[in-house]
């Protein structure tokens, strides 16, 4: 069935509309241009390409990190926001892109398959109004495919916003921790799992991560991880 679609629907560069490579919707120099970010802080993901790769360790911690350990146990994101990342991700999260998002989702799974594997991803949520005027999660539609393609349960009933916040995009990094402190907690009634992935398409500052992961933490989740798509310089 699979290849019966890929003959009658052969994929397509969702960038440029030339034919896409090795089963993808990108075509091969879009596919080289994209901007991974494998040289990465270990707790938040922030791009550490200045950091020569032959002193940099493994576990490399960035100084803000150490100064404030946040409360995940690590943190991955796929790609660093920029182009052609950045001409994707809007789609997904303004325009309801499914196309993009399983992509995505299908790229940000193979970088993460030799990840240490939690018991769960966790999309991050949104609150119920913006949930309402939008229309769709978009970390929800990274997730499905992703859970799928690691073969990973999907927990979407786990976390809730408990109030709507200001648009994060609107304040500075003192203002993003304040308007998200006490923003989300975990569902009553459920089931915990001991370590879990929470799961998002761009980390700007870490404040949305952290008060997500601080409230899994809180509720007795072991170990909380952040798996975001790109990383904001």
């Amino acid at each position: 069935m699979q290849r019966l679609g890929a003959a009658l629907w052969p994929p397509h560069c969702l960038l440029c509309g030339e034919p896409g490579d090795a089963g993808l919707d990108l075509c091969r120099p879009c596919l080289a241009a994209l901007p991974y970010n494998r040289q990465a802080c270990r707790c938040c993901a922030l791009p550490l390409a200045a950091v020569s790769s032959a002193t940099l360790p493994l576990a490399a911690t960035c100084g803000a990190c150490l100064r404030r350990p946040p409360p995940q146990a690590s943190a991955r994101a796929v790609f660093v926001y920029a182009a052609p990342v950045d001409r994707l991700l809007p789609r997904v999260k303004f325009h309801g892109d499914l196309a993009c998002a399983r992509l995505l989702a299908t790229l940000m799974a193979r970088e993460l398959a030799g990840a240490e594997r939690p018991q769960a991803l966790v999309p991050l949520p949104l609150h119920p109004g913006r949930l309402r005027g939008r229309g769709y999660d978009q970390a929800l539609e990274l997730a499905r495919p992703l859970a799928r393609a690691l073969r990973l349960p999907l927990r979407d009933d786990l976390l809730r916003r408990r109030r709507a916040t200001a648009a994060q995009s609107q304040l500075g990094l003192a203002d993003r921790r304040r308007n998200l402190r006490n923003a989300f907690a975990t569902r009553a009634d459920a089931a915990l799992p001991a370590h879990v992935a929470v799961i998002d398409d761009v980390m700007t500052t870490g404040a949305t991560a952290r008060a997500a992961a601080l409230a899994l933490c809180r509720a007795g989740v072991a170990r909380v991880d952040v798996w975001v798509c790109a990383r904001v310089l």
